[in-house]
C-alpha cells in the first residue's frame, strides 16, 4: 500500500529522475517492510555521495540515532567505487590549465582510496619528491546541492505529517551535513585545517600531519606529502619495527586529550586509517573534518569527568545542563533523578576500566530524553572519543583512555593555578560581596514598599507539582458544571410557573431551553465522573 502511495506520489508531483532513482533504490532495498541498521547503510550506500555523507554525520549524532544504527553507518567511511583514471587526469589538467605531466612526473593509476567526495592518488612531482594528491569527484557540488534540495522538502513534509516539536529536528541535520560537505568539497579550508593542527602540536614532538605543497593545491585539488608509514592497528609490522605498542597507546590518547582539552580543536574522525606511524611520530590523516569545542564547552566537559570521579550528581547535572541548549522548561527532579541513576551505574566501577565514549553516549540520551538540544561540536567530541577509545583498546588494553583525560585534567589545573591569581581572585570577590552587602537594607526597604503598596508580585515554579494541578483544575470544573446545571434548573423552573410566551406543550421557551441545556450538562458531569473513577 505505501509502495503505491509513494508511486502515485511521484507521478503527481512530476517527479524528476532522480526522485524515481531514490524511490527505485527504496523498493529494492525492501524498506517497506521495515528498517534494520544494515538496510539503512545498504539504503545510504546505493543512493550516492549525499546520503553517503549524510548517515557519516548521522554517525555522529548518538543524540539522534540509537548506538546500533551509529555504529553500522561508521561503516560509510570506508571507501566508494573509484573514477576510470581518465577522468582524474581530466580534473587535474582542468585545475592546473595544462598538461598533467608539465607538474607531475608519474601519477599512480591505482587510487589510494575513494570516498563519496574525493579519491587518492600516488604520484612524484617533476622535483622527485614523493605526494599523494586529493582529487575531487567532478560535479559533486551539484548532485550534493541537488540532492539536499528533495531531501529538505522531504524533511519539511515529514514536520507538516508528524506534527512533531523534537528538540534535534531532520532540517537541522541535513543543515550541519551540508556545512561539513561545503567544508570537505573546499580543499583549501582543508590546507587551513592541517596548517592550524601543525602549529596547535609543533611542540609534542611525538605527533605530526602530512606537509601541505599549496602553491599546487586548489579548491578541487590538494597535494600533500605522500606519508610511508604504518597504520596503527597493524601491530604485527609495528613490533617488527620496534615499536612499543602500549607506548603508542598512551601518545595517542594524551594527544588526543591534549586536542579536547587545551587545544578545542580536534581530529573529527580519528579511525585507524586516518592514524600512521612514521619514524617514531603519530602522523594524523584526513583533516578534512575536524571539531571545535568552545571554552564553555571544555569547561563543561572538565566538570562531567571531574562529577563522575567524585560521584557528585549535583555537580554532573550542572555539567549536563552547561553541555546543551535549553529549550523550554526543564523537569528538574526527573533530571535530577536520571542523571543519579546513571550515576549509579559507576559507583562500584573501577574508575580505570570506565569507557568514556559510552559514558558521553549516556549523557547524549539525558540531553535528548529531557529536550536539551545539543550542539555540533558535542556530537563530533562524542564521536571521536568513542572512536579513539576503540583503537586504544585494540592498541593497549590496559591504558585507560579516561585515566588519561582524569590525569590530564590534574595537570592542567596544576599548571593553571596561582596563588597570586587566586588571591587576586578572592580579593575581587571580597570586595563585590561587601559593595553587595552595602546595598541589601536599600533594596530590603524599597521590597517592603512595593508590598505595601501592593506592586509585589512572586512567581512560583513548583517543580512536580504539574499532575495535582490537572486534578484540581479537572475537580473545580466538574463543581462549575453542577453549579450551571443547579442554576439552569432553578431558573428554568421559576420561569415555568410563569405565563411566559412563546411556549413548547405549554412550557415557555426560555424554561424548555433551560431544561434542555442542564440535561446536556447532567450527561457531560456523568462522564467526566465516570471517566475519573
Amino acid at each position: 500500500m505505501l509502495d503505491k502511495f509513494l508511486q502515485n506520489a511521484i507521478e503527481d508531483a512530476g517527479a524528476t529522475g532522480r526522485l524515481r532513482e531514490m524511490i527505485g533504490v527504496l523498493r529494492k532495498r525492501e524498506v517497506v517492510r521495515g528498517m534494520t541498521p544494515v538496510k539503512l547503510r545498504q539504503v545510504l550506500e546505493d543512493l550516492g555521495p549525499t546520503f553517503v555523507k549524510l548517515g557519516q554525520i548521522m554517525s555522529m549524532r548518538p543524540d539522534f540515532l540509537p548506538p546500533e544504527y551509529c555504529d553500522e553507518l561508521m561503516k560509510l567511511q570506508s571507501g566508494a567505487k573509484p573514477l576510470p583514471f581518465p577522468v582524474i587526469l581530466e580534473v587535474i589538467e582542468k585545475e592546473y590549465n595544462r598538461r598533467w605531466n608539465q607538474v607531475f612526473k608519474s601519477i599512480d593509476e591505482e587510487a589510494l582510496g575513494s570516498a563519496s567526495i574525493a579519491q587518492v592518488h600516488r604520484a612524484v612531482l617533476a622535483s622527485g619528491e614523493k605526494v599523494v594528491i586529493k582529487v575531487q569527484r567532478p560535479g559533486i557540488y551539484e548532485i550534493m546541492s541537488k540532492d539536499i534540495v528533495l531531501l529538505k522538502r522531504a524533511a519539511t513534509l515529514l514536520k507538516i505529517v508528524s506534527h512533531t516539536q523534537d528538540v534535534l529536528d531532520f532540517g537541522m541535520i541535513l543543515d550541519e551535513m551540508w556545512t561539513i560537505a561545503k567544508q570537505e568539497m573546499d580543499f583549501l579550508m582543508e590546507a587551513d585545517h592541517i596548517e592550524e593542527f601543525e602549529h596547535l602540536n609543533r611542540d609534542v614532538d611525538y605527533v605530526g600531519c602530512p606537509k601541505v605543497y599549496r602553491q599546487l593545491s586548489t579548491q578541487h585539488l590538494l597535494v600533500m606529502e605522500f606519508i610511508d608509514g604504518i597504520r596503527i592497528d597493524d601491530f604485527d609490522k609495528l613490533r617488527a619495527n620496534g615499536y612499543d605498542i602500549n607506548t603508542l597507546g598512551r601518545h595517542l590518547g594524551e594527544n588526543y586529550v591534549k586536542q579536547i582539552i587545551e587545544d578545542g580543536y580536534f581530529h573529527a574522525d580519528p579511525h585507524p586509517g586516518n592514524i600512521w606511524v612514521k619514524n617514531g611520530r603519530i602522523i594524523w590523516l584526513d583533516l578534512g573534518m575536524m571539531g571545535r569545542l568552545s571554552g564553555r564547552d571544555r569547561v563543561a566537559i572538565r566538570k562531567a569527568v571531574l562529577a563522575l570521579a567524585n560521584h557528585d550528581t549535583f555537580e554532573m547535572k550542572a555539567a549536563v545542563l552547561s553541555l546543551g541548549v535549553v529549550h523550554g522548561r526543564i523537569n528538574h527532579t526527573a533530571l535530577y533523578q536520571d542523571i543519579d541513576s546513571m550515576m549509579a551505574q559507576y559507583s562500584s566501577l573501577d574508575f580505570k576500566s570506565l569507557q568514556m565514549g559510552v559514558l558521553t553516549r549516556q549523557i547524549m540520551n539525558i540531553l535528548r530524553v529531557h529536550h536539551i538540544a545539543c550542539p555540533q561540536g558535542l556530537s563530533m567530541f562524542a564521536r571521536g572519543v568513542l572512536t579513539i577509545e576503540g583503537v586504544m583498546r585494540l592498541c593497549c588494553p590496559k591504558v585507560s583512555f579516561v585515566e588519561i583525560f582524569a590525569k590530564s585534567l590534574s595537570l592542567d589545573f596544576k599548571k593553571n593555578f596561582s596563588w597570586r591569581a587566586e588571591m587576586d581572585k578572592m580579593r575581587r570577590e571580597g570586595l563585590l560581596l561587601m559593595r553587595k552587602s552595602a546595598q541589601l537594607p536599600e533594596q530590603i526597604s524599597d521590597i517592603l514598599k512595593m508590598t505595601m503598596s501592593g506592586q509585589t508580585k512572586v512567581n512560583l515554579d513548583l517543580t512536580g507539582a504539574e499532575e495535582p494541578l490537572r486534578h484540581l483544575d479537572r475537580m473545580i470544573n466538574k463543581i462549575i458544571i453542577a453549579v450551571l446545571c443547579a442554576a439552569l434548573l432553578l431558573g428554568s423552573s421559576t420561569i415555568c410557573t410563569t405565563n411566559m410566551t412563546p411556549k413548547i406543550m405549554e412550557i415557555p421557551l426560555l424554561g424548555f431551553l433551560g431544561y434542555f441545556i442542564a440535561f446536556v450538562l447532567s450527561i457531560r458531569l456523568i462522564w467526566e465522573i465516570h471517566k475519573g473513577a
